[in-house]
């Protein structure tokens, strides 16, 4: 009779605890789908972010006002001779 007892109430449990861990699971998966959304929009805008950032640098050092107080270094020449070399 005990033992009866001991495995009702043991399959209750199981029960209830399966059903407590889907749940959670369940909840798991649907945050890591919101998350892996996120970063993908955060990745398309931060390439759009960084197209935007490189058109601004190169329009800043073509202002001849902007040259006027940061001359270009030396540095910076041979980088873009080195690029312009590699392209033809």
């Amino acid at each position: 009779m005990k033992a009866d007892i001991f495995f009702f109430i043991s399959s209750i449990a199981t029960v209830v605890l399966a059903i407590l861990l889907s749940i959670v699971l369940y909840y798991f998966i649907k945050a890591g789908r919101n998350l892996y959304q996120i970063s993908e929009k955060l990745q398309d805008h931060f390439k759009e972010s960084e197209e935007f950032v490189l058109e601004l640098k190169e329009r800043l050092e073509d202002n001849m006002l902007f040259r006027l107080f940061f001359p270009p270094s030396r540095g910076r020449k041979r980088a873009k001779e080195k690029i312009l070399k590699k392209n033809n």
